[in-house]
């Protein structure tokens, strides 16, 4: 969960209990990323890091992005603070992200919103890591495992937080994890992780039926002390109906909670990740800084309602079947 959920005490304290947590390499630079890696590989070896891959397709068309940006322009000014003028299409150092994992060789790396080039993963393989690949789809699934990844995060839109998908401007078909594992199982025989949804032990046994090898969670964790929720999206997760996908913070579809600022602008922006998180990321950090929930991303999957402030291995502990 990038952003600041997953902190290496969250990764811990899943370890702690028997499980697996992924630290989240987006928006981070190599240098914060490494160090968050030292940190939990220096208690444990039952984790994996999850960067941003490169998906260029998603750029912003400009004129959209500079109408979407005079919209925001009055509540920018009422927070205090500037929006990019011009789109800022980067690459969440892609390069220095890599390197970093070459040299420690985490025993998982996992990729969200594209495919990284086979050259690319043919030296983390060697490197020593078990690569696997975030998808939404069959399609992606074949498209994963014909690039040569050990693994795969199926990813019903179902969760909270960005949907993995590589076809953004044309999701694919919303599944439910268990229609969704089914699916990708009929065509391709990789190691499947089942994501998205997960609100209780039935859920999870519910993906293991239909044969996932394990379950991965994170809404059920935000309120977890452990986790890095930012004060604005803590307060947020409140019973606001159902979960809904927007791209109006982002540009890109992500799963989330209804508020003010999805009230006024969700259908609006254009599509364009990651332009558009960087216009908007100044009105969500102060926000968040005033821990005001009705202008941050309060990103949560569908089962939010299940959502208790307790530690992260009981949590997880009682999702056990």
């Amino acid at each position: 969960m990038a952003g600041g959920p997953t902190t290496a005490a969250l990764v811990l304290a899943a370890a702690d209990v028997g499980s697996a947590g992924f630290l989240a390499g987006g928006y981070k630079t190599p240098e914060a990323m490494a160090a968050e890696i030292d940190e939990v590989r220096a208690r444990t070896s039952s984790y994996g890091v999850n960067l941003f891959a490169p998906n260029p397709s998603t750029a912003v068309d400009p004129a959209a992005y500079r109408d979407y940006r005079e919209r925001l322009l009055p509540l920018a000014a009422r927070y205090g603070v500037d929006l990019p003028v011009e789109p800022v299409e980067d690459d969440d150092w892609w390069r220095g992200k890599v390197d970093v994992l070459l040299e420690v060789a985490p025993p998982v790396v996992s990729f969200t919103f594209g495919i990284p080039e086979r050259s690319v993963l043919d030296v983390l393989r060697r490197a020593g890591s078990l690569l696997v690949q975030t998808v939404a789809s069959p399609d992606e699934a074949r498209q994963a495992t014909a690039a040569g990844v050990d693994g795969l995060v199926v990813q019903s839109p179902d969760a909270g937080g960005h949907w993995g998908t590589l076809t953004p401007a044309s999701p694919p078909e919303r599944l439910a994890v268990p229609a969704l594992v089914t699916a990708v199982r009929s065509v391709v025989a990789l190691p499947v992780i089942a994501a998205g949804g997960v609100g209780s032990s039935a859920d999870v046994s519910a993906a293991l039926d239909v044969g996932a090898e394990a379950v991965a969670v994170g809404t059920l964790l935000l309120l977890a002390p452990e986790a890095g929720t930012n004060p604005g999206h803590r307060a947020g997760l409140t019973d606001r109906g159902e979960q809904l996908t927007t791209h109006a913070f982002s540009g890109r579809p992500a799963g989330g909670l209804r508020n003010e600022f999805l009230a006024a602008y969700d259908g609006l922006a254009p599509l364009g990740y990651p332009a558009l998180h960087h216009l908007t990321s100044p009105i969500r950090r102060a926000a968040a800084a005033a821990a005001d929930p009705e202008h941050v991303n309060i990103w949560a999957g569908t089962g939010y309602r299940s959502i208790e402030a307790r530690p992260a291995g009981e949590i997880l502990r009682g999702l056990v079947p």
